[in-house]
């Protein structure tokens, strides 16, 4: 009798976590539908500025359906309509696809091989490639060819760069390499039965780079000067060609290993080289985060530079390389969006400059050439998103936070005062469906005084005297800032994963940008780190403060860098990770693409490639382990996954995997969500997931 209450008893509980669990899968995948973004009316503020005028219009949702707002700054005149009568509407362009023929897809590289006939200004000459060697024509269909040294391995490129008074052009030297091809094979593709193979280019790091050797020619002689190559030698890339003026040409080089980075001047007499400006660092140059432009004068440039650990701008004196620095402090200049020469006052955004406030928001400001001047443009605390208008005399700011609704102003460009308000977001629909916001949640770091800034997503049902597992998404590659900074009613990642019955959290720890160069830098050589010791620390510091946040049960789930990292982080520290998630990880660096990859751990290839490896720490997995990707990821190669596999295969181990046909880039699709929500409810919550076909899915 006894043994028979114990099983009727089991069997009860088992069915009541079905039941409840069933009930929150239900809601869980009823939040994209309750939580939607089409139930926030008077948002999505976007100005359109018709003909070129400082007069714009957008379209927004009222509590008589969609609309259009037109705006008259000068008169402070708003009408609302219909239909798009007298907006002017321009048709959307039509980008060429990244097919190979019409443009180049990113791992593509551009060989420079065809290009139209370069005409000089003056309309005199005409320069372009025969064979592989420069040719150019006159005004009086006389021929010349200039060179004859060019080869299929070592050619003149057909991009062709004349100087404003003709006299003069331009053209590299290219020494081509090898290219590497990955493959995939597409098993069910639609429109064929059989499997198809599918090629792609795609460069990884190490591999052999074309070399470029800039030649000037005098159009009227046929005399040509080269660069001294030893001089830019060991070139990760030769960028930015153009004239200053009549007599120098000018280039950006970007040293392999990315520690020196330079513009240089080219003399169009002598083919001589001289530095206008460089940055150098013992770890890495940040070069995809340089901004240059070049004024009108051709005298001076604009650049900007981490050297002072702050991105900043600085003017230079193109003749002398002497650098005057504009902006200056413990803070971050993000984007310039415009440059008044005339008036001699520069627009940017910026980050970090209240101190008192998120250090990730984004403000807009409005500064001298002379670093004096400086005007708030947007002063409140949140992130801003601003749009100048085309005579640079207004500002469209929408601004919000992830728990403050968008409000749309028009305000003035000179000193931010607001014009007039365009629109407040009501969310009132979204709070009568249970919307409640993420917790913004900041805590000390490793070091013991940076606060590491995150998010916390807590289940609609809370109840704070039970325990819940943590959860948390991870993105912490260098490059960006991840956490969300805006309101969102809805987060893919996060709402519905944490309705199931978790705290789902995410944190921008060291490793990741723009808070310092120093704060970033943490990652060189290092992308093992993952910002894990920040993150452990922060998510310590929350379940203090919320003892509800269990963690004994704490998982991590990631895709691509993500990928890479939840896979690590569930290898080198399972005292503190109990499952884990990798979507399309890069679980080995020396796999993945080459512009991500050495840019943070360096050239040449060394062991901090290994360390960080999965594939090499495969062997060390303890914990429950969920792993898929694409078989089409064209972002990372597949290959990268399926050798963890083999890793993981041969080191015995158990764990889930599954490829998704036919996708990319992926964090696994609607079914592989469906995979990570049963993953983690089983190995955290301990539940037996409801069957699939007892859910009640929204309509699709």
């Amino acid at each position: 009798m006894k043994k028979t209450l114990t099983i009727l008893f089991s069997c009860l509980a088992t069915s009541m976590m079905a039941q409840g669990t069933l009930a929150d899968y239900n809601r869980a995948y009823g939040l994209r539908e309750r939580f939607s973004a089409k139930k926030i009316l008077h948002s999505g503020v976007e100005p359109h500025w018709i003909d070129d005028t400082e007069t714009f219009w957008y379209k927004t949702t009222t509590e008589e359906g969609e609309v259009y707002v037109k705006i008259d700054p000068a008169t402070g005149s708003r009408s609302v309509q219909q239909d798009t009568t007298g907006l002017h509407i321009k048709a959307r362009p039509q980008w060429p696809r990244d097919n190979g023929e019409d443009g180049h897809y990113w791992s593509e590289t551009d060989d420079e091989r065809k290009a139209e006939p370069a005409t000089s200004p003056d309309g005199k000459y005409t320069a372009y490639i025969h064979g592989w060697n420069i040719a150019i024509k006159d005004s009086t269909g006389q021929e010349r060819v200039l060179t004859m040294d060019g080869c299929p391995g070592n050619y003149y490129s057909a991009y062709i760069y004349w100087a404003p008074d003709s006299r003069h052009f331009a053209v590299c030297k290219i020494r081509s390499v090898e290219k590497r091809y990955v493959y995939y094979v597409e098993a069910a593709p639609k429109d064929q039965f059989n499997p198809k193979l599918h090629k792609q280019e795609y460069q990884k790091p190490g591999d052999d780079l074309m070399q470029k050797t800039p030649v000037i020619f005098d159009a009227e002689t046929g005399k040509q000067v080269r660069a001294d190559y030893a001089k830019i030698s060991n070139q990760y890339g030769l960028e930015y060609l153009q004239w200053s003026d009549n007599e120098t040409f000018t280039f950006e080089y970007n040293q392999r290993g990315h520690q020196q980075y330079s513009l240089m001047a080219m003399s169009a007499k002598d083919g001589s080289l001289r530095t206008i400006v460089e940055d150098k660092s013992d770890k890495y140059v940040n070069w995809t985060r340089i901004w240059r432009h070049h004024f009108a004068d051709t005298k001076r440039l604009l650049w900007t530079s981490e050297r002072d650990n702050y991105n900043h701008l600085y003017l230079v004196d193109k003749q002398t390389g002497e650098l005057r620095q504009i902006t200056k402090g413990a803070w971050y200049v993000r984007q310039v969006q415009y440059v008044d020469e005339e008036q001699g006052v520069v627009y940017f955004s910026a980050n970090g400059m209240n101190k008192q406030e998120d250090p990730y928001f984004i403000h807009y400001y409005r500064i001298g050439l002379d670093g004096k001047n400086l005007v708030a443009l947007t002063p409140e605390a949140a992130m801003h998103r601003a749009t100048l208008s085309p005579d640079h005399r207004y500002l469209v700011d929408v601004y919000s936070t992830p728990s403050e609704a968008p409000v749309a102003v028009l305000r003035s460009a000179g000193d931010g005062k607001v014009v007039m308000p365009l629109e407040k977001a009501d969310i009132s629909a979204l709070l009568a469906e249970g919307w409640q916001a993420p917790e913004v949640f900041h805590a000390k770091g490793r070091d013991g005084k940076t606060e590491m800034w995150g998010n916390i997503y807590r289940p609609s049902n809370l109840d704070p005297t039970k325990k819940y597992p943590i959860i948390e998404y991870i993105y912490s590659g260098p490059g960006d800032q991840y956490v969300p900074k805006v309101f969102k009613p809805y987060d893919y990642y996060m709402s519905s994963l944490a309705e199931l019955g978790f705290i789902v959290v995410m944190v921008d720890g060291m490793t990741t940008s723009f808070r310092s160069k120093q704060f970033e830098e943490v990652c060189y050589k290092n992308l093992k780190d993952g910002g894990y010791p920040d993150h452990r620390l922060w998510i310590e510091a929350a379940a203090k403060r919320y003892p509800y946040m269990d963690l004994e049960r704490v998982g991590i789930y990631g895709c691509s860098a993500g990928g890479q990292e939840a896979m690590s982080h569930l290898l080198l520290h399972p005292d503190f990770y109990k499952a884990g998630y990798a979507a399309c990880g890069c679980h080995d660096n020396r796999m993945d693409k080459i512009w991500w990859n050495e840019q943070w751990l360096g050239y040449p290839l060394d062991k901090s490639y290994l360390e960080g490896s999965n594939i090499e720490n495969a062997k060390l997995l303890s914990r429950p382990l969920m792993i898929c990707w694409g078989e089409l990821d064209d972002n990372v190669d597949p290959a990268s996954s399926m050798k963890v596999v083999d890793a993981l295969i041969k080191a015995n181990k158990e764990f889930e995997m599954f490829i998704v046909p036919g996708a990319h880039h992926t964090m696994g699709e609607d079914w592989g969500e469906h995979k990570r929500y049963d993953f983690f409810v089983r190995h955290l919550l301990g539940l037996t997931p409801p069957l699939w076909s007892e859910i009640q899915y929204p309509t699709k």
